[in-house]
């Protein structure tokens, strides 16, 4: 049946425009004036958009969705914040599943916690072991139980590529950063087949809800005591359970070095035409997080020293990109600190721009390194909701940069006066996974009125707000930006491309920027066919 949408504006590569756009065969057929387009189809179904907006299906260019659906059926404690909430919750589902052999699951913010750290004494009251990863996937909280399990003592080293909290006295306080985290995390329970079949299905229904039609997941391969989802997504692509349009970044592991590639030219010959799945990225994570001191940073951190961590030594990073880029992969880079930033961008020079080379997360850019990315051809993949005064930010991460360091972060203006193609994305389990939140701080540099941190007494201060972007660049970030990324036909409402689309409750690019975020996605489609509603 074809289908008209009427009564409220359009989000197109024109702007925001009064008009009518018909759907029909799962496509696209017209975008016009509303009496014109019901002649065309007398026989249309209509869904009127009630003064809403209709945009393109959103594509979330980084994010982790298996990975988000296996956390929310273990000891999720996303939902929750503060110790003696996540503690509530660790209890409360320690009773329901006296059958596990361990507590494990994620979600905790370090903000929660003085200087950002819990400690094992917190969790020792447990029968079990416990591993509960932090919600940015950069450190684990473990109690006593599951240091002993790993055979996990004072006189145990640091792994070259994280590093093992340490009471005064050397003892392993319960928090393992980075590398370390495989120490315990790899001893878990692993996940059968079809708990991650039906983690991806759970991922997606909700990232339907949320007007996410499409994405890159950001990791796909064995990372911090996570099982590889390729054959999940090959086999949900093959049995058509894949409705999105979804594209892997094969996981580049540190550990190793050029002897890997031909193992990921394999790894993307199993995707091969596939209609949902492609697997033509590779993600290299080049440094950590500012919050543990392992983001690559060019001077040393304020208050403790130290310049982070470049897992890949940058000289032989360049090579590998290089022959990444001559197989014809996109390289989609992890990189936080000024310098991870920059090693990235070298191992660009001389690289082919239309294989769509990206930079994720970008929290600090040296200003002299914010004219490269368009002269390079490289795309800034911006995650907005990081950009705010919160607890993480004023107290865990300002005093360590100090200036004029602190005023490089998250540069989303520079970018794109300088020519920066922008796309973006959630980082989801990490943040939120809902674009229209990401899409208000991109705007306003300030926390959403309903996010857990919009107590924070600076919450409603605009963090660096010379970076701000008007709203139809982050929504074209989020749609045609990221689609771009992806390789995906969608993206875009013009004729000829699929009728990806969501209609949303109303008109963010009619309501005061600082309600953007009270926006709601009312209806999704997939090809013309509702997938949320």
């Amino acid at each position: 049946m074809d289908i008209l949408f009427r009564g409220g504006r359009v989000f197109t590569p024109d702007g925001v425009r009064e008009t009518a756009v018909l759907v029909s065969g799962g496509r696209i057929a017209a975008v016009g004036a509303e009496g014109e387009l019901a002649r065309r189809a007398p026989s249309h179904e209509t869904v009127d958009l009630a003064g809403g907006l209709l945009t393109p299906g959103f594509t979330d260019a980084h994010i982790h969705p298996v990975q988000a659906g296996l956390e929310r059926a273990k000891c999720d404690l996303s939902e929750v914040y503060g110790l003696d909430a996540y503690l509530a919750a660790i209890d409360a589902y320690a009773r329901r599943h006296p059958d596990k052999e361990w507590i494990d699951g994620g979600g905790w913010d370090m903000s929660a916690f003085p200087g950002g750290l819990p400690h094992r004494s917190q969790l020792d009251h447990l029968d079990r072991p416990a591993y509960l990863i932090q919600r940015d996937h950069h450190a684990a909280w473990v109690n006593g139980r599951a240091l002993e399990r790993a055979g996990i003592t004072r006189d145990t080293p640091d792994p070259a590529d994280g590093r093992i909290e340490r009471d005064l006295d050397g003892t392993p306080s319960g928090v393992l950063h980075e590398g370390a985290m495989d120490l315990v995390g790899l001893l878990t329970p692993r996940p059968a087949p079809g708990d991650l079949d039906a983690a991806l299905e759970d991922a997606q229904r909700h990232l339907f809800s949320l007007g996410v039609t499409g994405w890159q997941d950001a990791i796909v391969g064995s990372y911090a005591g996570s099982d590889d989802q390729l054959p999940t997504y090959l086999s949900a692509a093959r049995q058509g359970r894949l409705r999105a349009r979804v594209t892997g970044a094969l996981w580049w592991d540190r550990t190793r070095g050029a002897e890997q590639i031909d193992e990921l030219v394999a790894r993307r010959a199993e995707a091969e035409g596939l209609d949902r799945f492609r697997a033509g990225s590779v993600k290299i994570m080049q440094d950590g997080i500012t919050e543990n001191f392992t983001a690559a940073t060019l001077e040393p951190y304020c208050l403790c020293g130290g310049t982070g961590l470049s897992y890949v030594d940058p000289a032989k990073l360049r090579e590998y990109v290089a022959e990444l880029d001559r197989l014809g992969f996109q390289v989609h880079f992890h990189a936080i600190g000024e310098r991870a930033v920059r090693e990235a961008l070298d191992s660009f020079e001389g690289t082919d721009p239309a294989n769509r080379h990206h930079i994720a997360h970008l929290q600090i850019i040296e200003p002299s390194d914010v004219p490269r990315f368009a002269a390079l051809g490289v795309t800034a993949n911006l995650q907005p909701l990081w950009a705010t005064h919160h607890a993480q930010m004023d107290e865990l991460t300002l005093p360590y940069l100090g200036e004029p360091r602190s005023s490089w972060q998250y540069p989303f203006r520079d970018l794109l006066e300088h020519g920066t193609r922008l796309c973006a994305g959630s980082d989801w389990p990490v943040s939120d996974a809902d674009p229209i939140q990401g899409m208000h701080v991109a705007v306003n540099r300030t926390e959403p009125g309903g996010s857990v941190h919009a107590g924070y007494p600076t919450a409603r201060t605009p963090f660096l707000p010379g970076q701000r972007l008007d709203l139809a660049t982050a929504m074209a970030a989020y749609t045609s930006g990221s689609a771009w990324i992806n390789r995906s036909p969608a993206g875009v409402i013009e004729a000829g491309r699929p009728a990806d689309l969501v209609v949303l409750d109303r008109d963010p690019f009619a309501l005061p920027p600082e309600e953007i975020w009270t926006t709601r996605v009312r209806m999704t489609f997939v090809d013309g066919e509702p997938v949320h509603q």
